[in-house]
């Protein structure tokens, strides 16, 4: 019994592996853990996401957030929607790049990567009955394909101001974890 699980553990892993390796060759850039519940997605890098993506102030308070919300502390992957060199992935990529994620949900965490996002769920997002939920508005929550979705718009320029700041908390409230599935 343990042989074949072992099979198949090592299968699974070496199929994330691929699909990491390949998106990563195709210049999507990624940090944190391929396995990951919340995938944070950032358009806007800055000098210390050259270095890490997430690795920056806003790293650090958005990984701060969801363990307060009752998150693990690895249960977050990071995604830039652009590339290194900030040209915005193409909407097929990015999606192929949450597949491989497959979270439940996602904090988009900047205008450029919502505006990206808008693009590659256009379908899936025109479909849903809420405007406000379509249109991914600011610290509204969308469900989409089974993943919740949050657009915080600029979080990294809130950290800056307490109001701002406590509004994105407001906003990343609604994302608890979910807990285990059985």
């Amino acid at each position: 019994m343990s042989n074949s699980r072992e099979t198949r553990r090592a299968a699974y892993v070496s199929k994330a592996c691929a699909e990491f390796e390949a998106l990563a060759e195709r210049g999507v850039y990624m940090s944190g853990n391929a396995a990951a519940s919340v995938v944070l997605l950032k358009g806007e890098l800055t000098a210390a996401d050259a270095t890490q993506l997430f690795s920056g102030p806003d790293g650090v308070a958005l990984r701060a957030a969801l363990e307060q919300l009752g998150y693990a502390p690895q249960s977050w992957g990071g995604l830039a929607s652009c590339t290194v060199g900030g040209i915005p992935l193409n909407p097929a990529i990015l999606r192929e790049a949450l597949c491989a994620f497959d979270p439940d949900t996602i904090i988009v965490c900047d205008e450029a990567s919502a505006q990206v996002f808008r693009e590659a769920y256009a379908d899936e997002l025109t479909a849903l009955p809420d405007i406000t939920q379509a249109m991914l508005d600011r610290g509204v929550v969308a469900l989409l394909l089974g993943m919740r979705v949050l657009n915080l718009g600029g979080f990294e320029a809130s950290l800056s101001d307490k109001a701002s700041k406590l509004k994105m908390w407001h906003a990343l409230k609604q994302l608890p974890a979910l807990g285990e599935p059985f």
